[in-house]
């Protein structure tokens, strides 16, 4: 008799713990699909600045660095829903291999579970910064399954580690996005010329980069520019600000001094949007991000004329000033959200690697048996060129996969595009996309290059030259159809 009541009490202990449990989780799980679309964020900026003594990369022959300008970062912004986490990142480097990216981002999906596929990580493209690419000739070559030297090994755990901090400090957020036209510091870069001009492979071009102000021989630029300058705001509940993220099709400024590191002006836009935010104290740090949109052909020389003749640095404060300026006055017009949706996916696409045509094989021959100290056959940049195409022939493969994503930030839309991408091919996203807003970040995720349109290599021009451009030609229409694909599973 004891036996069974002592039988029938554990068994209604049991039975009420377990209805308890249910209703417990219950109110759990329906108080956090309430909370589903509740907007959390945090920022941080994570040091990537080398030691001096590196060479710079971005322009040729450049020396090795022996002064720091401005510090070098890799500045990061998390969003989270409730439901699922976005990590944005923008590292200060002309490109950044995607092993370097890979990297950090399974650092980071081990420390925190957060799936690869939910970051977008991506250069600025300064031209003052160490390679992230591998050192001298090896930058140019095949290295995915080697393993990363000391500074790509440094800056894949200086991502993770801003991502990390980032992490740590989420908190309620609320965000809006915009956009705003800024076409006076945009211009494209290639114009078409009056004479075909020889390029350094033996093959004439319409087409020349930076042809120099007042060149009598100008025509038309050769394409469009994209004047908008997208951007995100995120702001905690209270209204103290976290982030601007910003995207302009602009190359980059310059006016760096040989030897100097510097983040140009994709930092002071981030300095001066903090300061007219009045963020300059506070904690957690505010965090300013300039990315880079789609911006291949595009500089900020007008060659049009008239000429100019700035001061170190003095032309990039006055772009990123005036480009903070007007995002900054575009706030009143905002409509904050804190409660949004999220969303990542992305794909790989098999690109066929280029290869040199019979012509083409002919003038390298002939570039090749040239007598080292004669005058060039062709262009002073020929036996650069036939070294770049040996090393494409010799170590890449004849296809490679590349990393193809997209983001959803309520009815925003971002593509990211692993190369040096031309603007029309931008407007193009931008057109196709059925997001309301949408903006692409170039040199995501990888960087190989760049990608003009098939119209554009007709015309023929750096861009195009093989071992500028390694992959096949008409590889923007194959992007341009997958990326809309990708977007429509998050619509």
């Amino acid at each position: 008799m004891f036996k069974r009541v002592v039988t029938n009490f554990h068994s209604g202990v049991i039975r009420f713990a377990l209805i308890t449990f249910s209703l417990t989780l219950l109110f759990f799980l329906s108080d956090a699909k309430a909370q589903s679309g509740k907007l959390r964020a945090g920022a941080s900026s994570s040091n990537i600045t080398p030691p001096l003594g590196m060479r710079i990369v971005g322009n040729w022959n450049s020396p090795p660095a022996s002064y720091v300008h401005d510090q070098l970062n890799a500045k990061s912004l998390v969003l989270d829903d409730g439901d699922k986490k976005i990590i944005i990142v923008l590292v200060d480097n002309v490109s950044v291999h995607r092993e370097v990216f890979d990297a950090a981002k399974a650092i980071i999906q081990n420390r925190t579970g957060i799936p690869a596929s939910h970051m977008l990580m991506a250069a600025t493209h300064t031209h003052s910064g160490v390679s992230a690419r591998g050192e001298g000739t090896r930058s140019g070559g095949w290295h995915y399954d080697e393993p990363l030297d000391d500074y790509q090994k440094f800056l894949a755990e200086r991502i993770a580690d801003g991502i990390q901090t980032a992490i740590g400090n989420l908190e309620p957020a609320k965000i809006a996005w915009g956009k705003v036209a800024v076409p006076e510091h945009v211009f494209n870069r290639r114009w078409m010329m009056k004479n075909p001009v020889m390029g350094p492979l033996g093959m004439m071009d319409k087409v020349k980069m930076n042809p120099g102000v007042g060149n009598p021989d100008l025509v038309e630029p050769a394409g469009p520019i994209d004047p908008d300058v997208s951007f995100i705001v995120v702001e905690s509940v209270e209204g103290r600000p976290i982030s601007v993220l910003g995207n302009y099709s602009l190359h980059y400024v310059g006016g760096v001094p040989e030897g100097h590191i510097s983040s140009d002006y994709f930092a002071i836009f981030g300095d001066r949007m903090q300061e007219l935010l009045k963020a300059d104290r506070q904690d957690p740090p505010f965090v300013g991000i300039m990315s880079n949109g789609t911006s291949a052909n595009i500089n900020n020389i007008n060659f049009a004329g008239p000429r100019e003749n700035n001061e170190p640095y003095k032309k990039m404060r006055f772009v990123a000033n005036d480009v903070a300026r007007k995002v900054f006055d575009n706030y009143e017009d905002l409509e904050f959200k804190d409660k949004i949706t999220l969303g990542s996916v992305q794909t790989e696409l098999n690109l066929t690697i280029r290869r040199p045509s019979p012509e083409l094989k002919a003038n390298l021959e002939k570039i090749r048996n040239r007598p080292e100290a004669s005058e060039p056959l062709f262009h002073p940049l020929e036996k650069t060129y036939l070294g770049r195409i040996d090393q494409l022939e010799a170590e890449w493969p004849d296809e490679i996969a590349i990393v193809l994503q997209v983001l959803k930030i309520g009815d925003l839309g971002i593509a990211a595009v692993p190369f040096e991408t031309f603007s029309e091919t931008g407007l193009e996203i931008k057109d196709k996309s059925p997001f309301a807003q949408t903006f692409t970040i170039e040199l995501a995720n990888g960087g190989y290059g760049y990608l003009p349109t098939p119209e554009q290599h007709e015309l023929g021009g750096y861009e195009t030259w093989l071992g500028t451009n390694r992959v096949e030609k008409k590889a923007t229409q194959k992007i341009v159809n997958a990326l809309m694909k990708l977007f429509d599973t998050l619509e």
